[in-house]
């Protein structure tokens, strides 16, 4: 019988399980959306409902088995991958009793107070952990003591969203480093947690679960599972990680010095070390990564993926129009019109995201600015070409962060998620950038490097560097115009100023920020 691994990816917006074989090939996949409910009493809450949320992923993995036509006892191990920063609690009997999103804003005035404890304390908690109080969930755990004190009495234990997957597979708790460190109460050197920082927010002590870096056993599957879904008492289950994290390890991404740029809804830029370098200045997130011995610089770009689905759906219903009678995608029709304008796109500038700085993370209102009336300039390819602009010269300027802060010149990025699709865009990051640009053959790749980790906990691979030089490959190669680079540069200057300035008028009132984390 074929012996199979099953990976649970858990976004923001859906669920997938995916099916591979033991070379890393995808046979099936079930997915579902899932949504994340505000309650009308607490603006900003994303609650995550565990019942319903569990039921779901159930029929994620039963659909998967059925789609891929196999036996549910051939799959020989399960890993999951989540959203960063969602969090489980739980009390002393290990029942779930809240939980949220990773898009959760509910405890903004948690945040302002944890800042006035003292001027440099939220410094002090990063240069520990290499996190801000506006993602983590410490302020969310405090918010829990404030608004549902019942709750927190009974708070026993705390885990993110894939180690509460692993629990209802398993019946075990346990986090792994890579996503609890992003709680913000781990000591990111040490890749455990420190008790220290939680005491000094004022949260009880003993509420953490042992950690176990990726890819380790943590048990089987529970009868109860094997019920609900026909896979086998003797499949194991194996630690897995952060999305982020997991996906480095899905494009290879897993030796110091190595950089990966995922280009989704958000741009993460991530960059390997063999140590913890904090940032002085405070403006780079500072990861665990999936692989033990391995940490990441961190520079988010915001909603380039979004901008574009915008754009799409704002302007482009011609283009909408063409795609559903002839299946040719509406963005691949845009690129071809970007592709006719020349770099700088006529000196159209767009703004839609900020330089990451991780100690104070807003965005300015967005804009497009310096066109003219010209219809044969300043037209929808002019503006399309210039946002594909914008968010590589957001990624040039995290670039130029991690350059000075690594002390190295980063020259070679692998590239992923659904903007590599695009021959245009990464040929204008690649130029942007000044490096070679690297498309993997598997572009989607939080459930492969989730797969990987069930391989290794079975046996199938060494470890996880051994799953990656066996079955992760390149695609495509883009390789820098450095004439159009020089170009950028000359570029980026003036994007710079223009892009501060919007966030300049939006401190100000005089503009709506984009975002802005909470507490700001």
């Amino acid at each position: 019988m074929n012996r199979y691994l099953l990976a649970i990816d858990a976004g923001t917006g859906s669920i997938r399980s995916v099916i591979f074989d033991l070379e890393g090939n995808q046979i099936s996949s079930g997915q579902q959306e899932w949504t994340h409910k505000e309650d009308p009493r607490y603006p900003g809450s994303m609650d995550f409902d565990i019942k319903i949320n569990y039921e779901i992923m159930l029929d994620c993995i039963t659909s998967s088995i059925s789609n891929a036509d196999i036996s549910p006892e051939s799959i020989i191990a399960i890993s999951s991958a989540s959203m960063r920063e969602g969090i489980v609690l739980y009390d002393s009997e290990a029942t779930e009793i809240w939980a949220c999103a990773n898009v959760d804003s509910r405890s903004s005035a948690e945040v302002t107070e944890l800042a006035k404890i003292s001027e440099n304390f939220e410094n002090e908690i990063y240069q520990k952990s290499g996190q801000t109080f506006s993602l983590g969930a410490i302020a969310r755990i405090l918010w829990v003591k404030n608004n549902l004190p019942d709750v927190y009495s009974k708070v026993a234990c705390v885990t993110m969203l894939n180690d509460w997957i692993n629990r209802k597979l398993t019946g075990i708790l346990a986090v792994d480093p890579s996503n609890g460190c992003t709680t913000g109460m781990f000591d990111v050197n040490q890749r455990n947690w420190d008790a220290d920082i939680a005491l000094k927010c004022g949260i009880k002590p003993g509420i953490f679960p042992k950690v176990y870096e990726s890819g380790t056993v943590l048990g089987n599957i529970t009868e109860e599972v094997t019920e609900q879904t026909g896979l086998s008492t003797q499949c194991i289950v194996v630690t897995g990680g952060g999305d982020a994290q997991i996906g480095c390890v899905g494009v290879g991404a897993v030796k110091p010095g190595q950089a990966a740029l995922f280009g989704g809804s958000f741009w993460q830029l991530e960059f390997n070390t063999d140590r913890a370098i904090i940032d002085p200045e405070g403006r780079v997130r500072v990861n665990c990564h999936s692989v033990p011995g391995i940490w990441q610089h961190e520079m988010i770009a915001f909603f380039p993926g979004l901008v574009m689905r915008w754009f799409r759906d704002a302007f482009c219903q011609l283009e909408k129009l063409v795609e559903k009678e002839t299946d040719i995608d509406a963005y691949a029709l845009l690129d071809k019109q970007a592709e006719k304008v020349p770099v700088g796109s006529y000196g159209l500038l767009s703004s839609f995201s900020c330089i990451q700085n991780y100690s104070s993370w807003k965005h300015g209102a967005p804009c497009f600015t310096n066109f003219s009336l010209d219809p044969e300039k300043f037209n929808k390819g002019t503006f399309f070409r210039s946002l594909l602009e914008n968010a590589a010269m957001v990624t040039f300027g995290h670039l130029q962060i991690l350059n000075k802060l690594n002390n190295i010149e980063i020259k070679d990025i692998v590239f992923a998620s659904g903007a590599s699709k695009s021959r245009v865009w990464c040929q204008i990051v690649a130029d942007v950038l000044g490096v070679t640009l690297r498309v993997p053959k598997i572009k989607e790749a939080a459930a492969l490097g989730t797969a990987f980790c069930a391989g290794v906990g079975a046996g199938i691979y060494k470890n996880i560097g051994d799953a990656v030089d066996r079955y992760v490959s390149i695609e495509k190669t883009y390789f820098p115009n450095m004439e159009n680079h020089e170009k950028y540069q000359k570029i980026f200057v003036t994007w710079k100023k223009i892009n501060m300035n919007q966030l300049e008028n939006s401190d100000n009132g005089l503009l709506n920020h984009m975002w802005k984390a909470p507490g700001l």
